[in-house]
């Protein structure tokens, strides 16, 4: 699933190419796409049309669009595939191409998705520590590249919990934004393993590895994400390249590029955890 960087790229074209612009119309060519808005398409399309976007937001991997109505946003789920695309209305029609919103620019707002886990939904704004997010996200901690993230309140957090410590990253209602990959390549710029238990790790190694999450994170973003999927892409259709700088992620057997073990690969989580055994020692059991 595409983790923060991704969801910041896809932001950031939204916010040039789509802010400002007014719905003209929107339809809805499969009702999956659109089934956490449990009033259904004809009401999710009414509702948007005439409605004119004032941002895009995002909270970790939670993206969603502000109009000019009140306390209304558009949550876009991406889900493992779905795509936010601005296309000229006279393009070609992708062929999982399940919403398409006209706006008044003469573009197209595509929303694609093949595997057809995301969606849209329309969800009502509410304030939470001074920001406004969909209720829908509430729940959602702030990430580490939101200015107003607090890393002693994090640090706080993640040293009463008794889980690994890269199953506490993970949490999103700890901090969010991170997932398996940056998870990953964060534990191995700090030199932690992904099982030692997050209250066991002493507060500067714990804000060390903070740190490592934004930096990894910010690499990324400026790379313009990760794409190991061609499904990933931003508004304009381009691929993310940031895994060629991957340090841990997808690295088994390959020679650490900072002491040059083989790296491993552990399960976890259903997921695969990639690290470097002499840099990133296991706890003892």
């Amino acid at each position: 699933m595409p983790e923060l960087p991704e969801v910041e790229v896809v932001r950031r074209g939204l916010t040039e190419h789509v802010v400002g612009r007014a719905v003209a119309s929107v339809t809805v060519h499969h009702p999956r796409s659109v089934r956490r808005h449990l009033a259904g398409p004809a009401d999710l399309a009414a509702r948007l049309t005439g409605l004119r976007v004032e941002s895009a937001e995002r909270r970790g991997k939670f993206l969603w669009l502000t109009f000019d109505e009140p306390d209304t946003s558009l949550v876009v789920h991406l889900g493992m595939s779905g795509q936010m695309l601005v296309q000229p209305a006279d393009a070609p029609l992708e062929k999982h191409a399940h919403i398409i919103a006209a706006l008044d620019s003469g573009q197209q707002l595509r929303f694609i998705d093949q595997r057809t886990f995301g969606g849209w939904q329309l969800a009502d704004l509410v304030e939470v520590d001074g920001t406004f997010v969909p209720d829908s996200a509430a729940h959602i901690a702030r990430d580490p590249l939101d200015p107003l993230f607090d890393a002693d309140k994090v640090v706080k957090a993640l040293r009463t919990k008794q889980s690994e410590i890269k199953r506490v990253l993970l949490d999103q209602t700890v901090v969010s934004g991170i997932g398996n990959i940056y998870a990953d390549e964060a534990l191995w710029r700090a030199g932690i393993h992904g099982e030692r238990v997050a209250a066991k790790l002493t507060r500067p190694v714990l804000h060390k590895l903070l740190a490592e999450t934004h930096t990894v994170m910010s690499e990324a973003l400026l790379a313009g994400g990760t794409s190991f999927d061609a499904l990933y892409v931003n508004v304009n259709g381009q691929s993310g390249y940031f895994e060629r700088s991957l340090n841990a992620y997808g690295r088994e057997h390959e020679p650490c590029r900072r002491c040059g073990a083989p790296m491993i690969r552990e399960k976890f989580m259903n997921r695969s955890s990639f690290s470097c055994p002499r840099c990133q020692p296991r706890p003892r059991s």
